[in-house]
């Protein structure tokens, strides 16, 4: 296997389109969703973040932003529950490289845009 070539959801993954994401879509998909995703951003913006965890990282992002979903994220009410089930399991698989740097960065850019 090619040492570049990205697997599953990764080659959706960019931080412009990550941003672009979040931007479109965060009231929509409500701050559960979009804390987890910035919980895992910022994880893995962390140097200290080991490459295996990255790597599960951009999966998990890349599964968020991909236009192509399990659930239409367009679909009312149920559109983001397969992104939050993925979100979750990332977050369950690196939950030992979450800092708490990484928790107040999403805990405040969420008050930020959704209030207290």
């Amino acid at each position: 296997m090619e040492e570049n070539k990205k697997i599953g959801f990764s080659e959706d993954y960019s931080e412009n389109s990550f941003w672009e994401k979040i931007k479109n879509f965060a009231k929509m998909a409500g701050a559960e969703v979009i804390g987890k995703a910035l919980e895992l951003y910022y994880t893995m913006q962390n140097p200290n973040t080991p490459t295996w965890a990255k790597t599960v990282i951009i999966g998990a992002l890349g599964y968020f932003i991909s236009p192509i979903d399990a659930i239409p994220d367009v679909t009312p009410i149920v559109g983001f529950t397969d992104d939050l089930g993925v979100l979750t399991a990332a977050i369950a698989t690196v939950a030992m490289y979450i800092t708490d740097e990484a928790k107040e960065k999403a805990k405040n850019k969420l008050e930020e845009w959704f209030g207290k």
